[in-house]
Order: structure tokens, then sequence, then C-alpha cells
């Protein structure tokens, strides 16, 4: 049914600890989601019947499997902890799809494990939920993003501020090594476990690096792009993450341990919505910062690989950090005119993107919904606060200047800009019917609209009345 391999056993056993996750009294499905098994070529197989569900529950192990918790470090909130690890997560091994990509299959929530300290390595089943639903939007937005395959209901309950009811979660994901396995390496293993470690990424997600004395270098500056890439398209769509520590940065350049993360329903820049990010310190508009913070961190592992003595070492792991910035804000402005439908370069265009952001701002406009109504030539322009700035804005897109026709340019931006996203008010909705009510059919219906998101739906396209400012997201654990 479901053959699995295991390549982080090729690490040394400073990465990881055998563990098996905790068998459950009476699991029962919650989610499955059949575009993605199809999508890793296990469309036929007995999957969702009565052997799959033990198997996603933890109840039994897959051919091939060698079940392992990971160790990772990480800056947590800018506190370094040098342990910390899979604490509620085991994982089982890697299955390649049919077009060869090799991806993780994870189960969270499947018990304790070394790394659980107190913790009792069981996940609610709202978190869960979420994080199904998140992972959805942002995959069919064509954001990378770790995937559920499946949530089975424990039957057992977890104490969280109240008992809740349990969960198991399957998560498909590249990988799992994080900016805080880097962390960890240099912390525990020196020099050769960090090599040992930038050799596993270089060979599961990085294979066209090469393999002279440059390769980490270049692994270093591979990673950085790929994360840049990343975030811009988060910021280009209005997802707040909510808690990037270290180790919540994967170095495939996917997002990962999204828990108290949402979307933006009105447009601020320093919105949060995470409950334990008290000071705003991964607000929206600050991502791309912390991110070339947690980036830093991550290049001062690679220090002992990057030249033959400490001093060149530093410096060139200053010059990588250094291209950060820019390399960050050609991503950010690169998808910001796809939005504005943008064919050409100019150098008005930042103070055209900076401009709308701020009236956005002022006006307390929907993300959005101002891009889909531009997009769609829905806004009255005499009686708007945006008049200015739309005249300039079809100044800039005359075909003149951007090489395309109007319509042309128009199109672009709803194939660009999403009519749906995974607002608050919907989420909370959906798992509030699934944890009240056993009735998971709405998540589905909203996780279906959330794969056409180009497209209007009447029941999921329209933006909630008034201020979500003070709506909060937890993480789960």
């Amino acid at each position: 049914m479901i053959n699995l391999t295991n390549s982080y056993l090729d690490l040394p056993p400073l990465f990881y600890v055998p563990t098996s996750p905790t068998a459950v009294t009476s699991p029962s499905w919650v989610a499955m989601n059949q575009p993605l098994a199809r999508d890793l070529g296990l469309v036929g197989e007995d999957l969702f019947g009565l052997n799959g569900l033990s198997i996603f529950a933890g109840n039994a192990i897959p051919e091939g499997a060698t079940p392992v918790a990971l160790a990772y470090a990480g800056h947590q909130f800018g506190n370094f902890v040098p342990s910390l690890g899979d604490g509620r997560a085991v994982l089982l091994g890697e299955l390649c799809s049919p077009d060869g990509i090799s991806y993780d299959l994870q189960l969270k929530g499947s018990g304790q494990t070394p790394f659980s300290r107190r913790g009792d390595g069981r996940a609610a089943l709202g978190p869960m939920m979420r994080e199904y639903i998140i992972g959805e939007a942002l995959h069919f937005l064509g954001i990378p993003a770790t995937r559920t395959l499946a949530i089975v209901a424990t039957g057992e309950t977890v104490m969280r501020d109240r008992l809740l009811q349990g969960a198991v979660q399957s998560r498909i994901a590249l990988g799992h090594t994080r900016v805080g396995t880097f962390q960890y390496a240099a912390y525990h293993g020196g020099v050769d476990a960090t090599r040992s470690l930038g050799e596993y990424v270089i060979n599961r997600h990085y294979q066209d690096i090469g393999d002279d004395e440059a390769r980490y270098s270049r692994l270093a500056e591979s990673i950085i792009d790929r994360q840049a890439s990343l975030v811009a398209q988060w910021m280009a769509v209005g997802f707040i993450h909510g808690v990037m520590n270290t180790d919540n940065i994967s170095v495939a350049g996917e997002s990962i341990d999204f828990g108290p993360c949402a979307f933006m329903n009105r447009y601020k820049a320093a919105t949060v919505f995470s409950s334990i990010d008290r000071h705003g310190r991964y607000a929206f508009g600050a991502q791309p910062s912390i991110l070339g913070w947690n980036l830093a961190r991550l290049v001062e592992c690679f220090i002992p690989l990057l030249a033959d003595n400490e001093d060149k070492g530093i410096e060139r792991a200053q010059e990588i950090i250094d291209r950060y910035p820019a390399n960050f804000r050609s991503y950010w402005y690169r998808g910001m005119r796809k939005k504005l439908g943008f064919f050409t370069e100019e150098v008005e265009d930042e103070d055209l993107i900076t401009d709308l952001l701020s009236v956005m701002e002022k006006e307390k406009s929907d993300y959005t919904a101002t891009f889909w109504a531009l997009s769609a030539q829905d806004i009255t322009v005499d009686e708007s606060p945006f008049k200015e700035w739309i005249h300039r804005w079809r100044e800039r897109i005359d075909p003149a200047r951007n090489n395309r026709a109007i319509d042309e340019s128009l199109n672009e931006m709803k194939s660009i800009n999403p009519a749906v996203i995974a607002r608050n008010h919907l989420v909370e909705g959906v798992i509030a019917s699934g944890v009240e009510e056993g009735d998971f059919e709405p998540m589905e219906r909203l996780v279906s609209a959330l794969r056409s998101p180009f497209t209007e739906h009447s029941e999921f396209s329209i933006p909630p009345e008034g201020d979500d400012s003070s709506y909060r997201t937890f993480c789960g654990t």
C-alpha cells in the first residue's frame, strides 16, 4: 500500500532517535486528501480503508518505514534553545511520487517522543484541521507548502486550556530539515556534523549545486534564495506565518509549521494574529526582516565550511547574507508587479506599489478584495480615495508603456490575485462545525473552493464586515 524508505538514517545518529507512534483507542476519519493522494501516485491503493486508517492513526507501521523523531535546535522569539526536536511528531519515511520527487511522510500528534519534555505528544483536532486548510490554500495559490494527506480523530482527549478532541495529522513535506537542524549540528556536533548535514541537504534538495569546495557557499545562497522567494509570495497574498522561529524555517524552501497562521483581511503592516506574538516580532510587515535574521543564524553555522580559516569564513558569510535584502526586494517587487498587471519594469513602479499600500492602510481596505477589484475594474474612480493612484496605474498599464493590451494585463491580474483565501471567519466556522458537531463537510466545501482560488465563489469570496484585529490564533501545543 505505502512503501517507504528513509534517507535520514544516512545521517549520524546525532540527528534522530528511533521512536514509534503511540497507538490510539478508537480512530476515525476526519479528512482524506484525494487530490494529494493522486499527486503521490496512491490512487487505487487501499489507502483510505481500514488499513490506511491504522497507519494514519499510528496504530500500524507501513512497509519500509523506520520511524524516527528528528532532533533540532532553534531560536524561539530570539532565544536560543539548543535542544528541541520533534516533541509530538514521528517521521515514518519517504515515498516517491510518479514525477520522481521524494516526499517525507510524518505523523503529527502521534504521541510522546524523547523530545517531548513534559508535553503529551498529542495534537488537538482544531489545529490539525487548520493546517490542512491552510496547506491546501497555499499550495493552490502556487506557494510551496507542506500538505495534509489525512487527519484521523483518535477517540481520545488532550488537555490544553481545556479538554479537546485528539487527532493525528499525516503531513507530506519535501523534507523536515530546518535552519534549527543546522544550529543543532553546529552546537552539538561541530563542523563534522554540519558537513554531514550539508551533504544530505545537497543530495536531497539541491542536487545541481556541484561537488567542489565552493558548494557550501552555493548551498547557503540557494537556501536563502528559496526562502526569499517563499516569503515574498506570502506577502503577495497577505499571509502571516505567525511563528517564524528558526526551527520553523525549512531549508527545502516550503512553508512549514504554520500553526498560529492567518490571512490578513484589512491591510495593515503591523497585523499580528498569533496569541504568543505579544510584541509583533512576526507581524505581517516584519516577516522579511525576521527572515533575514533567521538566515543569518543559518549562515553562521556554515562559517567553518566556507573557507580554510575563521576570518575568511566570517567574511564570506557576511557577503552571502548581505545579498539577502536585495534578493528579497527583487522577488517582492516582481510579485507585486504581476499583481498590478505590469509586463515591463519602470523605476516608478516601486512608488506605485508603496503608495497603493499606504492608501490601503489609511482606508482600512481589504487586501485581497482590493487587488481583485482592480483586476475586475470594479472600483468607482470618481468616488474613490484611490482616485489619484488609479489614474497613475492606468497610465502605467497603457499598452505603449506596458507592451501588452489592457485586457491582457487585466487577465494576468486575475490569474495572480485570488478571489478566495482562507479568511479567518471561514476557517473558524468550519473548524467549529468539525469540533463541536462532528460535521466536516463545511471544511471540505471550503477546501474545494480554496483549490480554485482565482474563481469567484459566492459562499467564500465576500470579505467580512468589521475589523478582525482582535482575532487571535493559537499554536495548539
